[in-house]
């Protein structure tokens, strides 16, 4: 196991082309790191710098105390767990998972007893003769994983690794990287741009956008206190709603007729654009204030639960709702929110208000 420590990483193509903004993050030794972000925000392209696969232009990455900036990816002592499974489909699931300790040359006696070990980790006994076309998705993974394993690095590198599987597949497999991190308390680093996947797996999340930081945090923290519009949008399913509102005096016009209250701390930081942030779930249908009106115009039938769709002020508001008490379409709801859980952010900026 090792820290894992990123000191103003960098990384460009070209002189105008950088994708890599300067990360600063110190991973603790057998911490559980998931970096999420959307579709090129060079949450895999850190990882691979991190694995060696992608040189930095800038910045330096320690792991285990050592610099490894130009240390080759075989001497990092880490094991990377890929999206395709990148298993050898003539081979069986013992071969391939001790093919790495072989080419080591690591003794024949040595290599079965990792193997049998991560086998039994990893539920893989019965299948270890079998080849990779006669497996599961899922099963896949796990020999993928399981020659991670066998390598006993100082860190696991995940990239993406559940995006291939089905929803029931990607839960189940979600709960068994949980169990094998609690197992090992090897250090690991995460990359998904599954939110749900970030909030479960995580002990703290590096939240990426644009090749830059928004913020890390404990999923429960980033959740509770994002740092900026981006964040709050990105975080929580379904998104966060986002009013755009006017300062006035003491409080925010958010349009229809509402205006909000600022806190007393916030308002000397606020200027005369504030974006107010509401979670569905923190709308309440016929609560105490019922300040907030809207007209049902789209609802998602989740089950336990209902997403309601409603227009208000030129925009629409989500208001999640017990699944048994789902409005017809058409119909007029008066919401309030619930105290404390109204978010403020500067409209210029995007970011966060902070007394």
């Amino acid at each position: 196991m090792a820290e894992i420590i990123l000191k103003g990483v960098q990384k460009s193509y070209t002189k105008d082309v950088r994708v890599i903004h300067g990360v600063d993050v110190t991973i603790a030794d057998g911490e559980f790191i998931v970096i999420v972000g959307p579709s090129g925000c060079g949450k895999s392209t850190l990882l691979r710098m991190i694995a060696g696969l992608e040189t930095i232009t800038g910045g330096e990455i320690s792991i285990g105390g050592r610099i490894v900036n130009n240390v080759e990816p075989k001497d990092r002592n880490i094991a990377m767990v890929f999206q395709n499974y990148a298993l050898y489909p003539h081979m069986t699931v013992y071969e391939n998972m001790s093919y790495g300790l072989r080419i080591r040359r690591i003794p024949p006696g040595e290599i079965n007893d990792r193997v049998q070990r991560a086998a039994k980790i990893l539920e893989l006994g019965p299948f270890l003769q079998r080849r990779p076309r006669e497996l599961s998705g899922g099963q896949r993974q796990r020999v993928a994983m399981g020659r991670a394993i066998v390598r006993e690095p100082a860190a696991f590198l995940f990239d993406e690794p559940l995006s291939n599987l089905d929803a029931k597949l990607r839960v189940q497999m979600r709960l068994e990287i949980q169990k094998l991190h609690r197992s090992l308390r090897t250090t690991s680093i995460f990359v998904t741009h599954d939110q749900v996947e970030a909030m479960t797996l995580a002990d703290r999340m590096i939240v990426m956008n644009a090749g830059l930081v928004e913020q890390i945090g404990r999923p429960i923290d980033v959740y509770g206190d994002p740092s900026s519009v981006f964040v709050a949008g990105f975080i929580g399913s379904p998104s966060m709603n986002f009013l755009a509102g006017r300062r006035s005096g003491d409080g925010v016009d958010v349009g229809g007729g509402v205006r909000v209250t600022l806190p007393p701390a916030l308002r000397a930081a606020a200027g005369a654009d504030v974006t107010v942030g509401i979670r569905p779930e923190h709308l309440v249908v016929d609560g105490p204030s019922s300040d907030f009106r809207i007209n049902v115009d789209t609802v998602e039938a989740l089950g336990a639960d209902s997403l309601v769709h409603g227009a208000f002020a030129g925009g629409i508001l989500v208001v999640r709702v017990e699944g048994g008490k789902t409005p017809p379409l058409g119909a007029a709801l008066a919401c309030s929110v619930m105290p404390g859980k109204l978010h403020f952010f500067d409209t210029a900026s995007g970011k966060r208000l902070r007394a």
